[in-house]
């Protein structure tokens, strides 16, 4: 079988220890260039992948033989870049958030269309066992009417896991556009959207309290509400000092699921009943050393390559995401909560 050739746009901490990694353990790939400004990192990848090196995007897009990128760039460049690649003719794989605005993810969109290639965003938490196993629950209807639910992304920053430290491009608000929000945020506003639906209203208060020497944010909760009035918190932060907290809890009419929110099971369930059920799943993603690194995000868009299927993160789902961002940003500047449905148009 003829396998699928990509290159790696990026090779910061995300590429080697994500996208690289993942591309390498799949056998209907193979890495066949790596592009990054810093000429010594682009050829550090390229040699351990046996690939070619660039310094310049564009050149590595002229490459005829290449099928799909994965954009693994700061924040600011994701829909330049990404709209370059669809319109080079590559399927995409864009880093999260997908853009700083929805402008950007809009053009985004419509070039993927025009190109009739895949846009994929890299939410990861849709692949994790035991958040696909409460989607399962929810859906059965076990747990009855939802309620509530509080949800947090949290860790003491990314300045052990950036490339480049205390240094990285994380903490420029001009090249990253938001913080822990789009770090960390984002992914759980795409992770509440895939569990409960879509969500109409956002409340929050954002703050830059744990860092020095940086504009963007570092602690964030936000409030939400869906339109079958489901309320709750998402938290996300980078002054968990002690380590990271990655849990999500959900309270339903029946029963409650509590989701890594424990060090042995991945999931528990809990009825009034007095029923508990205790899941040993596959553990959630981590950065910590010898930690679970697999999420399942290349495999999907290859796939989704191959077999000519819609990615389950397309780029209109990425959006609706990014929208819950923007609107919490808006909501603390206003001191108001904003409209889903008004804030921000819904495809």
């Amino acid at each position: 079988m003829k396998k699928l050739k990509v290159g790696v746009i990026g090779c910061g901490s995300i590429a080697r220890r994500r996208h690289l990694i993942e591309y390498e353990a799949n056998e209907q790939v193979e890495i066949v260039a790596v592009c990054d400004l810093k000429a010594e990192r682009a050829a550090e990848s390229a040699k351990k992948y046996a690939a070619k090196a660039f310094t310049d995007y564009k050149e590595l897009l002229r490459l005829a033989e290449i099928d799909a990128v994965s954009i693994c760039l700061p924040n600011y460049l994701h829909a330049p870049v990404s709209i370059d690649a669809l319109m080079a003719g590559k399927h995409v794989l864009c880093e999260k958030p997908m853009a700083t605005s929805e402008e950007e993810a809009k053009a985004m969109i419509e070039a993927a269309e025009m190109s009739g290639k895949k846009l994929m965003i890299a939410h990861n938490q849709r692949f994790v066992s035991s958040h696909q196993k409460a989607k399962e629950l929810i859906d059965s209807g076990k747990l009855g009417k939802i309620y509530s639910f509080k949800t947090t992304f949290g860790h003491p920053g990314p300045e052990a896991w950036s490339i480049d430290g205390a240094g990285s491009w994380f903490f420029n608000k001009e090249q990253a556009f938001i913080g822990a929000m789009g770090d960390l945020g984002v992914h759980k506003a795409d992770l509440m959207r895939y569990l409960l639906g879509e969500f109409t209203e956002v409340g929050a208060f954002i703050e830059t309290n744990a860092k020095e020497n940086t504009e963007v944010d570092d602690n964030a909760v936000y409030i939400l509400r869906t339109s079958s009035g489901i309320i709750g918190t998402l938290a996300a932060s980078w002054s968990y000092v002690t380590g990271g907290d990655n849990s999500t809890v959900i309270y339903g009419e029946k029963g409650v699921l509590r989701l890594e929110a424990d060090p042995v099971y991945s999931l528990i369930e809990e009825y009034r009943t007095g029923e508990t059920v205790h899941h040993k799943l596959d553990k959630i993603q981590t950065n910590e050393e010898g930690g679970n690194t697999t999420t399942h995000v290349i495999d999907h868009f290859i796939e989704c390559i191959i077999n000519d299927k819609e990615p389950l993160i397309s780029g209109e789902e990425g959006m609706k995401s990014l929208q819950i961002v923007l609107a919490a940003l808006e909501s603390n500047e206003t001191k108001q909560i904003i409209s889903l449905k008004q804030g921000a148009e819904v495809i």
